[in-house]
């Protein structure tokens, strides 16, 4: 587990919460936070005195061949970076609650003052090449994430606010004025001047800097515009993590070994190798003990919660997953979401009306037991102080989506209803294959949908491949009204990546000045005081829900098999940076 995320601070899930079949009527208003069951689950496993050696097999579920771009500020895939995780360590550690310390890799400083973070790797922090990290190691993702040639996707708004990366952006710079190298590219001091500072700076995941080093010696060579095909980023990236790639079967495996120069030390494992496994097949390869590690399929629990020889750890993860609305375009000119005022899907009601048919507690419960569950905003519980308790978001209430397609002027013509203005209302959607029951998952949407007069097909007829799917959702391909996808959150709650004028990750495209309004209060110095901003992100969430440009569905416990000869297995954030140099099997 990192806190450094993909895709401007996010990463995409591929099936955050993704059992689903036609079940139940009825309307149900609770607001459910998982099963009663998960819960007694621990978040470690049982500490033990650790022995050196041995070897270890990880899953990695997914349909689809993993993409392999192995550089955080070009991977758009949290799939990538589970296959990374062995090597690819953070610069920081950070606490529970993901407040940032100095016990990782480098440490951190904030001045509110002077409008500045200062990071300093530690001495003897080192790539598996054995080369020291370096400054210029810390400046060069800068330069990877806002030069246009390396098609990264990754620069936001929030990093804008770097003095000097926004000329570099645009070209009219070669280099970004606002990242200083004191003791030079080869002293070991980034610091970082912003036009402005932010409360959540002090949180991992913030989205205003980067939380990872680049191995500029050993990419230095390569063009810009060739760094993601490169093999060094494709086939043999170094990292300074436990771990070293050893070796690769594209799309399909990747084999760690220790990595020498470890800074903390030698870790426990001699070997770890991570393999794509099918989603179907994971029950079996649990009950088999196939891999020491595995993620539990929710819909599958019952068939696997009595296999011997395994602890069970469970977390609820900083994501959920969600229904998208179309309604504009990404305007790469002007890099910003521009609304298009006759959008098919810019009718709230509309909107609203597809969220209240979604009976997604029903199928929740019983399908997976409450282990998937109905979210009721678009920031998780977790983030205690800012999430908005009193809102039901949208639970299941056909009575209700009826009235406001009637009142909204979209009459029932035969089967289904036409639009406002008399013409027929045919709605795409996308959605990705993936987890066991996808196909019934959408299909019962549909049918709750024709239940209110509403004719939604599928994009392109069928469920999309995971790596097309978002290649469609982000290029704003013809065809799609409306999209389900899910979002891997960063550690620092401000939703500005995902939802600004500026985010190329509001796939929605949906732009309002209370939108920005808000978004941009929760990230200014009026934020300071923190009961500002508390009250602002809980006037975002109801504003969101009330526009309804993205309906909040669910999240789910991950719940992981281990072996029960392992030790040192966890999910606390706290434990996150140190988690695979302690992880071995126990004497």
């Amino acid at each position: 587990m990192k806190t450094k995320k993909i895709l401007a601070s996010v990463g995409v899930l591929t099936g955050a919460a993704l059992a689903l079949v036609a079940c139940g009527n009825k309307s149900n208003t609770k607001d459910n936070s998982g099963s009663k069951e998960a819960e007694k689950f621990p978040a470690k496993t049982p500490v033990k005195a650790v022995k050196k050696g041995g070897s270890i097999n990880v899953a990695l579920e997914t349909d689809t061949p993993f993409t392999g771009i192995f550089e955080d500020g070009l991977s758009t895939s949290a799939i990538d970076s589970s296959v990374s995780q062995f090597g690819d360590e953070s610069l920081f550690a950070v606490t529970d609650s993901y407040t940032i310390t100095n016990d990782g890799a480098a440490t951190f400083k904030l001045d509110r003052k002077a409008k500045t973070v200062t990071i300093t790797v530690k001495k003897g922090v080192k790539w598996s090449d054995g080369k020291q990290v370096v400054a210029k190691d810390l400046e060069y993702p800068y330069e990877v994430v806002a030069n246009k040639d390396s098609g990264s996707q990754r620069y936001t708004g929030a990093l804008a606010n770097i003095e000097g990366i926004a000329e570099y952006h645009s070209g009219k710079a070669k280099t970004i004025s606002g990242l200083e190298m004191p003791d030079g590219e080869n002293g070991r001091t980034l610091v970082i001047h912003f036009k402005k500072v932010t409360p959540g700076m002090t949180q991992s995941g913030n989205g205003y800097f980067l939380e990872y080093a680049d191995p500029y010696h050993y990419l230095k060579d390569v063009p810009f515009s060739k760094l993601q095909s490169s093999d060094k980023v494709r086939k043999n990236p170094i990292f300074f993590g436990p771990y070293k790639l050893s070796k690769l079967v594209r799309g399909q495996s990747a084999t760690w070994t220790p990595n020498k120069y470890y800074w903390r030390g030698q870790p426990n494992l001699d070997k770890i190798t991570i393999s794509v496994v099918s989603p179907n097949s994971a029950t079996q390869a649990i009950k088999s003990h196939k891999f020491d590690i595995a993620e539990v399929v929710n819909a599958q629990w019952k068939q696997v919660k009595n296999t011997k020889n395994v602890n069970f750890v469970a977390r609820v993860p900083l994501s959920y997953s969600y229904l998208g609305f179309k309604v504009g375009k990404w305007d790469s000119k002007k890099g910003e979401n521009v609304m298009d005022p006759n959008s098919k899907m810019g009718n709230k009601a509309l909107r609203q009306a597809i969220g209240y048919a979604m009976n997604i507690d029903q199928v929740q419960e019983h399908y997976t037991q409450g282990l998937t569950f109905r979210v009721n905003t678009l920031i998780p519980k977790q983030f205690t102080k800012y999430y908005n308790s009193d809102l039901k978001g949208f639970p299941y209430n056909l009575k209700k989506a009826n009235e406001l397609l009637d009142k909204a002027g979209y009459k029932k013509k035969g089967t289904y209803r036409v639009q406002p203005n008399g013409k027929p209302l045919t709605i795409y959607l996308a959605a990705m294959s993936g987890r066991v029951n996808q196909e019934a998952i959408v299909q019962n949407y549909i049918q709750q949908w024709k239940k209110i007069g509403l004719n939604v097909k599928l994009t392109g007829g069928r469920l999309s491949e995971f790596n097309s799917f978002y290649d469609k959702v982000q290029n704003d391909a013809k065809g799609i009204d409306m999209f389900m996808a899910a979002w891997s959150l960063s550690s620092e709650p401000s939703p500005a990546d995902l939802y600004s004028k500026e985010a190329p990750f509001n796939f929605e495209r949906f732009v309002t000045a209370e939108n920005t309004k808000l978004l941009n209060d929760i990230d200014s110095d009026k934020s300071f005081d923190n009961s500002f901003r508390v009250k602002t992100f809980k006037e975002w969430q109801k504003y969101m829900n009330d526009q309804a440009y993205v309906i909040p569905m669910t999240n789910s416990y991950e719940i992981s098999a281990v072996n029960s000869k392992l030790t040192g297995y966890s999910t606390k954030p706290s434990d996150s940076n140190q988690l695979w140099y302690k992880v071995g099997f126990a004497k």
